[in-house]
């Protein structure tokens, strides 16, 4: 981990590459001739979009399908991140109760195959996301914690004001760790899908000092061009992730994949051009 707190480092990022972008990498196997294909386009897609993201979120239900040979794929991913600078959250959602809460912390928010940020998903209360907020805190990462996600069927648990109970949380959260300081972005941040664009400057305004991660763009249906109410002024406080829209834009075309990465990267500006 490095001294400089995720959320700096991918604000700084953001700014200097000029990207709201996470590139999304969840390799399936089914679309290789075998590991090694899967491995040399993986790595390559991360090397060949990298200049266009502001962060990478490998998915890692999909590393964990291949067994000890995807966690070792996990770690060789997250080792070229770092040499391109690029910040790393991993998509887990993972959450349980003591113990075994603070296990999964450690085991994704510190050592080799480590991120610098989590996702997390606050089901079983919020005494659950003590252990992953402590060891963001540690070790300079951060967490983002399920409020309203992305998929249809979010609807099913996630209505009836749970959402709004999860927000509320990471507010307070996020005002415990920097105050009431309006400019400075907690450890504490949130997903909430772009699926729901109507909602976004309901989130933003609920969650002040969070940094919100928005999957769906791509192949999900989610539309840069409705996703500006998501940001703080300057373009800054979120991130936007594409996955399959990018890594298999056109088959396992690599410069397809940074292409896809560019347009994305490009309609999100032009999405926020009045406020950067």
């Amino acid at each position: 981990m490095t001294s400089t707190p995720f959320t700096q480092r991918l604000t700084e990022r953001s700014l200097s590459l000029g990207t709201r972008l996470c590139l999304g990498l969840d390799p399936r196997l089914d679309a290789y001739e075998g590991r090694d294909a899967l491995r040399q386009h993986t790595l390559a897609v991360l090397d060949a979009c990298a200049p266009y993201a502001a962060c990478v979120k490998p998915q890692l239900a999909f590393y964990e399908a291949l067994g000890l040979w995807g966690m070792q794929l996990l770690e060789d991913l997250c080792a070229a991140a770092r040499t391109l600078n690029l910040p790393i959250i991993l998509d887990g959602k993972r959450g349980d109760i003591g113990s075994t809460a603070a296990a999964y912390a450690q085991a994704w928010l510190s050592g080799d195959h480590a991120g610098d940020a989590l996702t997390v998903n606050p089901f079983l209360g919020a005494e659950t996301l003590t252990p992953f907020v402590e060891a963001a805190r540690a070790n300079g990462g951060a967490v983002f914690v399920l409020v309203k996600t992305s998929n249809p069927g979010q609807a099913d648990f996630q209505g009836s004001g749970v959402s709004e109970k999860v927000a509320a949380e990471v507010k307070r959260l996020g005002r415990e760790e920097v105050g009431a300081d309006q400019n400075e972005l907690s450890s504490v941040g949130a997903v909430v899908g772009a699926t729901h664009p109507q909602e976004l400057s309901g989130w933003r305004a609920a969650m002040p000092q969070a940094l919100l991660l928005l999957p769906g763009l791509g192949a999900q249906g989610a539309k840069a061009a409705d996703l500006a109410p998501a940001f703080l002024p300057g373009g800054t406080g979120a991130v936007v992730s594409a996955s399959r829209g990018i890594q298999y834009a056109a088959g396992l075309d690599v410069m397809a994949a940074a292409s896809a990465a560019r347009a994305f990267r490009d309609e999100l500006n032009a999405a926020l051009s009045g406020s950067i």
